[in-house]
């Protein structure tokens, strides 16, 4: 019998809603989905939880700064093809901030916008599952 491993990257994502009933993406600036929109994220440092990359990738492509503490998990998502470039299993969470909350684009980020929860882009990879599966009391 013959054994295959296959490589697994560990991210984390994040779901940033306001208290209004929007939601932070960004646009992302190179592949895969270079100019689509997403929410912020990105792999997991070695050394480093899933949750303290979420506030650290949070900081980097948008400008909000959160503790690692703050942020909710939402849920693992790891179904096979869910990345073009491989398998990918993110740890995604979840934080909610006030309505005038800044915001600045950066790191791999080209844009970062608020959208109405009720009128979103079409998103990169399965971003719009991990939004479906934001319990409702979150989302507002």
């Amino acid at each position: 019998m013959t054994e295959t491993f296959e490589t697994i990257r560990y991210t984390a994502d994040i779901i940033v809603t306001r208290t209004d009933g929007h939601v932070l993406l960004i646009e992302r600036g190179w592949a895969p989905f270079e100019g689509q929109w997403a929410l912020p994220g990105g792999h997991v440092d070695p050394g480093e939880t899933s949750r303290a990359a979420a506030a650290r990738e949070l900081a980097e492509e948008t400008g909000i700064y959160a503790a690692p503490q703050e942020l909710d998990l939402v849920g693992v998502f790891d179904a096979p093809g869910r990345d073009p470039r491989g398998r990918y299993v993110t740890f995604a969470y979840h934080l909610t901030v006030i309505r005038n909350t800044p915001i600045e684009a950066g790191d791999d980020a080209t844009r970062a916008e608020w959208w109405p929860l009720d009128a979103l882009p079409p998103l990169a990879f399965d971003h719009a599952e991990i939004l479906a599966a934001l319990p409702a009391h979150f989302a507002r």
